[in-house]
């Protein structure tokens, strides 16, 4: 009888698990049978992802992609949502991939699976020209207003360096916050320096500046993120980004989209 219950509870434990491994390996194929890979991004991050003069999606992370939908042999389709709804889609099943200049912290990774970093960024405050604003202590008064974006990690940062300070969050990309700043809705900003310096030649010249001192401990990674059970998926992810580094695409786009502002041209 007890050898009975034991064969009872090995055959339940393989059944159970003829059950969750098929769901955790069928995402790569489902994206291959369905003919279309469908990418969540935040469109309002240049040179991350934005919406080109031409009408249609594009950057860094909308070209990489692009280029994995072209290695997979299937359709790209780039959904857009504001930064807070990014993790919903991808959790619903909207999205195969998150595709944002997302850093990877402990909470976010509670609900969804990074991948390896594909770039690094320094977070950075920033202040009209003319502020008086020269260090962080400077700016971490309750009558300094700080501009962040909801949700992101310059949000937690700005709260971790700077306490005392009053914080104001935006949904958008890094653009708004040099607007509200401009326009003195806020006194200083947090973001990462690429987005920011990124954006401040659509702005007056010498009009924002970057403090010398940097926000926290060194820089931050940014990553593609998947579902939890899309194991095949994220390792297909890290495998693409091995081979692209190997091939001379990598290199070819970072070079392009994150260090010179040849797109703006082409795309802006």
């Amino acid at each position: 009888m007890k050898i009975r219950r034991m064969w009872m509870l090995l055959l339940v434990s393989l059944f159970a698990l003829a059950l969750v491994v098929p769901a955790s390996a069928s995402t790569l194929s489902e994206i291959v049978q369905r003919g279309e890979l469908r990418v969540a991004v935040q469109s309002g991050a240049a040179p991350y992802a934005f919406v080109g003069k031409d009408g249609k999606p594009t950057g860094c992370m909308v070209e990489f992609a692009r280029e994995m939908a072209n290695r997979m042999g299937v359709e790209l389709k780039v959904l857009d949502f504001d930064w807070d709804g990014l993790i919903p889609a991808l959790l619903s099943g909207k999205a195969d991939i998150l595709a944002a200049d997302m850093t990877p912290t402990l909470k976010r990774a509670l609900k969804i699976t990074f991948c390896d970093p594909w770039y690094y960024v320094q977070p950075a405050a920033f202040t009209t020209t003319d502020a008086a604003f020269q260090t962080l202590a400077d700016m971490n008064k309750p009558e300094v207003t700080v501009g962040v974006l909801l949700g992101s990690t310059g949000e937690t940062i700005a709260k971790k360096y700077l306490p005392e300070a009053t914080h104001k969050s935006y949904k958008g990309g890094g653009r708004m916050i040099v607007q509200a700043l401009l326009a003195g809705h806020v006194d200083a900003g947090v973001n990462d320096d690429l987005a920011v310096l990124t954006v401040l030649p659509d702005f007056p010249p010498n009009s924002v500046r970057l403090l010398d001192e940097r926000l926290g401990q060194g820089k931050d990674p940014l990553a593609f993120a998947v579902r939890h059970e899309s194991v095949n998926l994220w390792q297909w992810v890290n495998l693409f980004f091995q081979t692209i580094r190997s091939d001379g695409f990598y290199d070819e786009q970072i070079q392009y989209w994150m260090e010179s502002t040849d797109w703006k041209k082409d795309h802006q």
